[in-house]
């Protein structure tokens, strides 16, 4: 059974509980509009994960050790099922389909680059930040 726990993410919970990371965990709406308005003047990127999800949770371990980011993009970690509330605002205000896992890059208060599940770890991510 341990292949199968770590291919469909059931070993280890896909938390940002690592405070060293770079991620910052979406927990407050009025996060959500901070955000926004950052992302003025910094690109802005969200990873929105579903914690009961193996697709989600096997993406989300492949991306987020996949770049150097240092500061060039500020980083954020939605887990839809302890903030369904975070995830319906995204899709209304961004006028973006919800999707999980989803990545979204963030520019000027608009998304200019959304994709989803496997197709994340397809992308090279520098091309959109």
């Amino acid at each position: 059974m341990g292949l199968f726990d770590n291919v469909f993410g059931k070993r280890e919970k896909s938390t940002n509980e690592d405070t060293t990371s770079p991620w910052v965990s979406l927990t407050t709406l009025g996060q959500l509009d901070e955000l926004k308005e950052r992302s003025q003047e910094k690109t802005q990127l969200i990873f929105k994960h579903s914690t009961t999800c193996g697709i989600s949770g096997m993406t989300w371990r492949m991306f987020k050790g996949s770049y150097e980011w240092e500061g060039r993009c500020d980083l954020y970690f939605l887990d839809i099922h302890a903030h369904r509330d975070i995830s319906n605002a995204i899709a209304d205000s961004f006028h973006v389909r919800h999707e999980s896992p989803q990545l979204l890059i963030i520019k000027d208060g608009e998304v200019t680059f959304h994709t989803s599940h496997g197709a994340i770890t397809d992308i090279n991510v520098e091309d959109y930040i």
